[in-house]
């Protein structure tokens, strides 16, 4: 017996020595969750990050955005449509997912919906024999993208929107949706409530009480039946909320927690609120941000050359998945039923220049290092930031609320951007962090920051530096981070 263990024992007895060496085998438990968390669905939801809206019906072929809901159904008539064309495209542009506007306010009807005659079925296309959203549900199934639904739950064509068999048209419109057309990713269900409508010929204003009038618990539970794999999105959420604004971005701090209950039409700074969550809601409630790759939801030709940028929706990704948040871009298709070609080379060249930007990690393979980590145990240990597992995370211990991660490259590399992520699992924990390189005068300040979540991107000045620090300047528990990657 060495030297040093015999003084113990002489001093502390053997006791003493089986709870030390007990404490020592023990495994160090990880960090208590704190609520609220995501569901598997919002998980897989989170993990899809960027994908497409389409905006197509009879609007397309009369230049309005809102149709007042008289539209003849003899309008919808494009002359190529191809849905596989639409889905090809957005999966090379990286794109995961798409949701279909299956009806919007005027009423029209993607599909021969068996409750109203407002649908493609009395309309040339096809021959009245055709179905868009089967053509768009088919070619998501060939192409490998989720599919996820849009149903108005405004309708200015249909005679009793107001009253309560409006809600029973509404929901089996749901039922016909989430029941024929495969799995469903995502219901879209937005805040256009109400106004002047054609309705059935009644030409009038027609107002509703959109806190009552819809009983969404109820149409949520249709939801929950026949697509239980889904997320519902509406201003409110439940599962996931609107970022406030269709401009392209997210708060910044975004929290993706906020209380429900706390969302109400007409209430004042409710835009703000939704764009940057609660720090101390009671809901795991996302944000999509959800914008158009052109001025207008529906095609129009003198908007050709107005096209987003691929910068500029580079910059709108930034500021969207960059902060936590998915993005929704809408791509809608023209009068002949196809993707135009200038939006279509905006989004490859989007892809081409993020693939570019994030195509080297840096981080790979290098040194990571922390000023401290979980009961030190490898379990919570920095390298865990760098293992291309997301199941593994650095933490810290439970009285820690600040830490720093240092990753070390070995020699110096050009760096400009930095994307964090926490182990979300556990909850959303960090409330404001830096980023600091090392020069031969010491660490210096190039980036601070505030909220992470399911992803952080931080852009920095580019600057060239062996090493970088993250440091975790406050959080409501002990920081959690599964992911750190630099390019």
């Amino acid at each position: 017996m060495n030297t040093p263990l015999k003084r113990f024992l002489s001093c502390a007895g053997t006791g003493s020595l089986m709870i030390l060496l007990a404490a020592c085998c023990k495994e160090v438990p990880p960090p208590q969750t704190i609520l609220p968390v995501p569901s598997e669905q919002q998980l897989a939801w989170h993990e899809l990050e960027q994908y497409a809206f389409v905006h197509f019906t009879t609007n397309t072929f009369t230049g309005k955005e809102w149709g007042y809901g008289d539209e003849s159904p003899s309008l919808f008539r494009p002359t190529a449509f191809d849905a596989e064309q639409w889905v090809k495209t957005m999966k090379e542009a990286g794109l995961n997912a798409v949701i279909l506007t299956c009806k919007h306010h005027d009423g029209f009807c993607l599909w021969p919906s068996r409750y109203t005659e407002h649908s493609i079925k009395n309309s040339p296309f096809m021959e009245g024999k055709g179905d868009a959203v089967r053509a768009v549900s088919d070619a998501c199934r060939k192409y490998g993208l989720k599919f996820g639904v849009y149903l108005s739950p405004w309708d200015r064509n249909f005679a009793q929107y107001g009253d309560s068999a409006y809600i029973d048209y509404y929901r089996n419109q749901l039922r016909e949706l989430l029941g024929n057309y495969g799995e469903i990713f995502e219901v879209w269900f937005d805040g256009a409530n109400g106004g002047d409508g054609y309705y059935g010929g009644a030409k009038e204003q027609r107002k509703i009480d959109n806190t009552t009038y819809y009983d969404w618990p109820n149409t949520h539970a249709i939801v929950r039946e026949l697509a239980p794999h889904a997320v519902i999105f509406s201003d409110a959420g439940p599962n996931v909320r609107w970022c406030g604004n269709e401009k392209g971005f997210a708060g910044d701090p975004n929290w993706c927690t906020i209380s429900i209950d706390t969302l109400y039409a007409g209430k004042a700074g409710i835009e703000d609120l939704l764009n940057h969550g609660a720090e101390d809601g009671s809901s795991w409630t996302p944000a999509e941000v959800d914008v158009s790759i052109r001025p207008g939801w529906f095609y129009h030709s003198e908007e050709d050359d107005r096209v987003r940028t691929p910068e500029n929706l580079f910059d709108i990704y930034l500021q969207s998945v960059g902060r936590g948040a998915n993005l929704l871009l809408n791509i809608p298709p023209d009068r002949r039923g196809l993707l135009h070609e200038n939006d279509v080379q905006a989004l490859l060249a989007w892809k081409k220049l993020r693939d570019s930007t994030f195509a080297v990690n840096l981080a790979a393979g290098v040194k990571a290092t922390s000023n401290s980590y979980r009961g030190k145990s490898k379990l919570y240990a920095a390298s865990n930031v760098i293992d291309g597992n997301k199941d593994t995370y650095w933490a810290t211990d439970d009285h820690q609320t600040q830490g720093a991660i240092e990753i070390d490259f070995g020699r110096p590399q050009k760096l400009s951007y930095v994307l964090i992520q926490e182990y979300i699992r556990l909850g959303q924990r960090v409330k404001s962090f830096n980023i600091e390189v090392w020069t031969t005068g010491g660490w210096v300040n190039v980036a601070e920051a505030t909220t992470i979540g399911y992803k952080r991107i931080i852009a920095i000045d580019p600057v060239e530096t062996a090493k970088i620090r993250i440091k975790i300047t406050d959080a409501k528990a002990c920081p959690v981070i599964s992911n750190v990657e630099v390019y």
